[in-house]
C-alpha cells in the first residue's frame, strides 16, 4: 500500500527536525544558524588572490580575498565538502574581512574554532584546511603584490 501525501510530509518533517537536531548538537546555536543560513560562500570574481588545499578527508576548500588599501575588503570560500568544511570557510571568509596580509598570516585553526565555539571533534580538521587555504590565498596575494611592484620599477 503506498504512503499517503501526509504520511510522507511527516516522515519529511519528522527527518528534518532530527537533522537539525543533530546539527544543532554538533555546531552549537552559532554554527547551526551559519549551516542553514551560509555566508560569504562563493567565489570572488573580482578577487585579488585565491588560494586552495585539498585535505587527506578529500574535502577541498578556496578561498578569495579582495583587497583595498592593503586590507581585505571582501573574502568568501568555496568548498565541495561537508557541511563541517562549509562552516569552517565560512568563518574564516568572516574572520578575513579588514585585515591586513599579515594579520591574516597570524589567524590559526584555533581562532576559527573559538568563532564558531561548539564543533564536533573528529571534524576540527576543516579549520585546519580552511586557514591553509586562506594562508596560500595570502601567499599569492603577496607574490602578485611583489610582481607588480618590480614591474613597476622597470
Amino acid at each position: 500500500m503506498p504512503m499517503s501525501d501526509d504520511a510522507f510530509d511527516a516522515l519529511v518533517a519528522q527527518l528534518q527536525n532530527q537533522a537539525f537536531a543533530d546539527a544543532r548538537a554538533a555546531y552549537g546555536e552559532i554554527g547551526f544558524e551559519r549551516w542553514r543560513t551560509p555566508r560569504f560562500n562563493g567565489a570572488l570574481l573580482d578577487s585579488d588572490a585565491s588560494g586552495g588545499l585539498k585535505g587527506g578527508c578529500g574535502d577541498t576548500i578556496h578561498i578569495y580575498l579582495k583587497f583595498k588599501d592593503h586590507r581585505v575588503e571582501k573574502a568568501s570560500y568555496t568548498t565541495d565538502g561537508c557541511g563541517s568544511s562549509s562552516l569552517c570557510g565560512s568563518f574564516t571568509a568572516e574572520l578575513a574581512h579588514g585585515r591586513s596580509a599579515e594579520e591574516l598570516l597570524e589567524l590559526e585553526p584555533a581562532d576559527v574554532l573559538n568563532r564558531i565555539g561548539t564543533f564536533p571533534d573528529e571534524e576540527k580538521h576543516c579549520a585546519t584546511l580552511a586557514i591553509k587555504a586562506l594562508q596560500e590565498a595570502v601567499n599569492n596575494y603577496m607574490i602578485s603584490v611583489v610582481s607588480k611592484n618590480r614591474q613597476g620599477d622597470h
